[in-house]
């Protein structure tokens, strides 16, 4: 617990145009990793492209400068699970908004805007944003390694009492 910084939950809302994996559908289901010991996963969505997971999933984080890395399978039941594609989503932006101490600001008020280029996944321009006393970032992520699919997800900071916490890092 000492080295604990503070907890990022993260919502995976949705799949966008996901590859077809099967027949003609896939049965998508989303894997989060951090570091070598934390893997969380969605549950499976059977025959659909478009997938509604809302599914909240909540990392422990010691390391801010540790990416967070998404992959999306088919789930099969007689053969290995097919990829359908990577992402990772960088934190950074999103702890430099949490760090500035920001105590009330209007609703839906944008603190920082982050534009898609090489070196993240974004598929548009995401914003952290202060919603109901705290900053969330949402994002659209472009799958990487496949021909399609976009995975639309929101991420939250929690603080945990006992821990470092952002102060001094």
């Amino acid at each position: 617990m000492n080295n604990i910084l503070g907890l990022l939950r993260l919502r995976i809302k949705r799949g966008i145009n996901l590859a077809v994996r099967d027949t003609k559908t896939s049965d998508p289901y989303v894997v989060v990793t951090m570091g070598s010991s934390q893997k969380l996963k969605t549950k499976v969505i059977k025959k659909n492209c478009n997938p509604q997971w809302n599914e909240e999933l909540t990392l422990s984080i010691t390391n801010l400068e540790e990416n967070i890395h998404l992959e999306v399978y088919d789930k099969d039941t007689l053969t290995v699970d097919d990829k359908m594609g990577d992402a990772d989503i960088d934190i950074k932006p999103y702890v430099e908004c949490l760090k500035m101490g920001l105590d009330v600001l209007p609703k839906g008020c944008a603190v920082k805007k982050v534009q898609p280029n090489r070196t993240n996944c974004l598929s548009s321009e995401s914003c952290c944003v202060w919603e109901n006393g705290k900053i969330v970032q949402d994002m659209i992520l472009k799958l990487r390694n496949v021909e399609c699919g976009e995975i639309v997800l929101q991420i939250e900071w929690i603080h945990l009492p006992g821990s470092k916490g952002l102060a001094g890092v």
